[in-house]
């Protein structure tokens, strides 16, 4: 009893589930109690050296044979001491014999006349599907020619609206592209039908009709402006408010704010409250109050010119001054507040959104002179063509010489760049030059290259024009593309072949422009690495 001794188990896991013997449940606590089954493996079979299971034991092959039974039959017949009645009988006669080539003849004219009958039914259907394919093709048709006519109609109207009131830059452009067009509709009439003192007259008389148009532009500009400016500083403003956003692993956004987000949502509101005009005398009083305590927060000169200001105002308003003599006073503080609010110092989460860097040494960096108007602004200041060499004037210089000179607009070309670089970026195969081409490049490109005018039927409506792809299978270059409807463009870019859709002249005239276009873009060293590599995937293929 007091020797121990290990003794080495060996444990064999069944191979087989165990069976089930029978067992009991204790009611109380829910425990399964099962009878021990034995653990020795059951004895195997000896085998006997015949296959048991196998196909041929398993399988029932059926056979279906008719038989015919004798049946014992007798006839019966009229003779002395029985009558039967023939009434019923039948008098069987042999008829005409049929030979084999007659029959078959018949056959054949039976065969025919079920194949006239099945060719007409099979053509009426045809017909009849030939007829509402046509009936559904000319009211698609008529539903597209509608659709465009109407798209045409909204538009003119839009341009009739943006030219009434004007708005933005783009609206302006056109406002003055229409003044354009008019002063030379104008001058070629006069130059037509008068001559000497009268055609001077008339032209003086013409020249000071134009300057009138463009003060009235101009007025029209500065009530835009001052509108667009307020917008332009709410949407500052409620930009700065927004919450951190970001997106998680299972597509959900996620919020959240911080103590600069809260602290610039706050003064957004306050200065909401302030810019409000014509509200009651108390309301406007609680403001000022909300105000002062805002930005006594921080002492400093600005600060104290505000609080300033809002006793000022409040002192007047007490002594009944009335609104209109308070509106200078008021925009002086909305002034002040925006500056306090632009401040990082007072608003840290306006620091990421200033355009100009609270670091002054950061003014030095990408900063380029203009010639034209003498001032030094920054690169994203001066447009650059793809192909310019070197920087020129400055976006204002160039619009107020379009404006005096050209009146030009390119709000066509900027869709087309806009379509283009959408269905690009539906591709998802990383197109990068297409990201490159400017809006002057683009209309080179559409002026003097495809001269206006759709490739395959010559329509030079710019606003039913695309650029797509000439060979779907490689990325959009000047050298890739074809100027196309949008109709045309979508099955242009359902071709699987182009050398079995397209003539080889076609082909050919195609192929000249493309190398219009390398030319043209071969001297900008930006495009040198796709251009070879374009010449690589040609020489490969």
């Amino acid at each position: 009893s007091d020797s121990f001794q290990d003794v080495v188990v060996k444990i064999e896991r069944p191979t087989y589930p165990k069976p089930f013997l029978g067992g009991f449940k204790n009611r109380i606590t829910g425990v399964e109690f099962h009878n021990a089954g034995s653990q020795t493996i059951p004895k195997k079979r000896p085998d006997k050296g015949i296959q048991v299971f196998c196909r041929e034991t398993q399988t029932v092959f059926e056979k279906n044979k008719p038989q015919q039974t004798g049946n014992t039959t007798s006839t019966q017949m009229t003779k002395i001491g029985l009558y039967v009645s023939n009434v019923t009988d039948k008098l069987v006669t042999s008829g005409k014999y049929l030979t084999a080539e007659e029959y078959h003849k018949r056959r054949l004219e039976a065969v025919i006349v079920l194949q006239k009958y099945f060719r007409r039914w099979h053509a009426i259907n045809v017909v009849q599907n030939l007829r509402e394919e046509k009936m559904l093709r000319l009211a698609w048709e008529a539903q597209e020619e509608s659709r465009r006519k109407k798209e045409k109609e909204e538009r003119l109207r839009r341009e009739h609206e943006q030219r009434l009131n004007p708005k933005t830059k783009e609206d302006f452009e056109l406002l003055f592209r229409a003044l354009e067009l008019w002063r030379q509709e104008e001058t070629e009439q006069i130059n037509r039908t008068l001559t000497g003192v009268e055609r001077k007259a008339a032209l003086c008389g013409l020249l000071e009709q134009e300057a009138q148009l463009i003060a009235s532009i101009g007025r029209h500009k500065l009530n835009a402006d001052e509108e667009n400016h307020q917008k332009a500083v709410l949407q500052f403003l409620d930009k700065c408010a927004q919450p951190k956003r970001w997106k998680a692993f299972d597509g959900k956004i996620t919020e959240v704010d911080t103590q600069y987000t809260l602290r610039a949502r706050e003064l957004f509101e306050v200065y909401s409250s302030v810019s409000v005009n014509d509200v009651p005398k108390d309301e406007r009083i609680d403001v000022l109050l909300t105000l002062r305590r805002t930005v006594k927060e921080h002492e400093c000169k600005l600060t104290l010119e505000i609080v300033e200001l809002i006793d000022r105002e409040v002192d007047l308003m007490s002594r009944e001054v009335k609104e209109y003599n308070l509106e200078g006073l008021r925009k002086r503080i909305c002034t002040l507040f925006l500056q306090y609010i632009k401040t990082p110092k007072f608003n840290p989460e306006v620091a990421r959104i200033l355009k100009v860097p609270p670091d002054p040494l950061k003014l030095y960096k990408n900063v380029n002179f203009c010639h034209s108007c003498e001032n030094y602004l920054p690169s994203t200041e001066f447009p650059v063509p793809a192909n310019s060499q070197t920087i020129g004037r400055c976006r204002l210089c160039c619009k107020l010489d379009n404006e005096a000179r050209r009146r030009e607009t390119i709000l066509k070309y900027k869709l087309v760049l806009e379509n283009l670089r959408k269905s690009e970026a539906d591709y998802q195969d990383e197109a990068k030059i297409v990201f490159l081409v400017q809006h002057q490049d683009l209309q080179y490109m559409i002026e003097t290259i495809w001269g206006c005018q759709s490739a395959l039927s010559a329509c030079s409506d710019l606003y039913d024009l695309v650029m797509v792809r000439w060979n779907k299978q490689h990325e959009w270059s000047p050298w890739n593309t074809i100027l196309l409807t949008k109709d045309e463009a979508d099955a242009h870019l359902k071709l699987c072949n182009l050398e079995m859709a397209y003539e080889a002249a076609f082909i050919h005239r195609i192929k000249q422009k493309h190398i219009r276009a390398k030319n043209y873009f071969a001297r900008i060293p930006a495009m040198m690495s796709f251009l070879h590599r374009s010449d690589n995937q040609a020489n490969a293929n």
